[in-house]
């Protein structure tokens, strides 16, 4: 693997692969009724892990997405990263279970930072944690709560319970194609975590410069693909060809 690594994104509500814009759930587009399809064009273009988000977990609804998790485990062989919802230690292990080769903790890292102590403790680099910010400061409970506190003092919390990967989100940015936030994304790496930079990705300049910049280690790309702005193996042709 490079050192380098492109996420394609499937976000899953109710079993359909969607995309949000700036994570509000009324602002919804469906791609697709059959995320093993999407999962196994990702594969065969060359990409080398799998981002996957439960946004009915992140809403706080139940739903059918673990099972789609499962099942896309099952017919990919590159490894697959989870998010949403994951509120417990069971949650975790449960994701684990069924084949995600990492979750991503997001409301939690806030509400219960021993939880996240222990996770960490327990399984080491399997946990990353997602900061997704508004105007600098942490949103949680699917983005829709606004909290007091800065993306950098939860990222210095974090790291301070284990955790050494963050997938850091501009929710103002999100599903917009503007370009991630990587002055915000560089600052969280100066810490010395991983960064994977997440949201609004349009153009594949967007991607070379986050393959450049500075403690970014990831880039999480959705609805630039399923727009058709870029293909995952034209990016990744993009990012090895900042690595020449």
């Amino acid at each position: 693997m490079s050192d380098f690594t492109l996420y394609p994104a499937i976000d899953l509500r109710q079993g359909r692969v969607v995309r949000l814009q700036q994570g509000r759930a009324d602002a919804e587009t469906t791609y697709g009724e059959d995320a093993m399809e999407v999962a196994r064009e990702f594969e065969a273009q060359g990409a080398e892990w799998l981002h996957v988000v439960n946004l009915d977990g992140a809403f706080g609804d139940a739903s059918e997405n673990l099972s789609v998790l499962s099942t896309i485990c099952g017919v990919i062989d590159i490894p697959v990263e989870f998010g949403g919802g994951l509120r417990s230690a069971n949650d975790v292990r449960r994701a684990l279970d069924l084949g995600a080769a990492r979750v991503i903790l997001g409301t939690v890292a806030l509400r219960k930072p021993e939880l996240v102590r222990e996770l960490a403790s327990k399984h080491a680099d399997k946990i990353a944690v997602g900061i997704d910010a508004r105007n600098g400061m942490v949103a949680v409970e699917g983005w829709v709560e606004t909290s007091e506190t800065s993306a950098e003092e939860l990222a210095r919390r974090m790291m301070d319970a284990g955790v050494r990967r963050f997938i850091y989100t501009d929710i103002a940015r999100d599903g917009m194609m503007v370009g991630p936030d990587l002055d915000g994304a560089t600052k969280l790496a100066q810490g010395g975590a991983g960064v994977i930079a997440s949201g609004g990705v349009g153009t594949l300049e967007h991607v070379t410069s986050a393959a450049t910049a500075s403690g970014v280690e990831g880039l999480i790309v959705g609805k630039a693909l399923y727009e058709g702005r870029f293909t995952v193996r034209e990016a990744l042709e993009a990012v090895k060809g900042t690595r020449t």
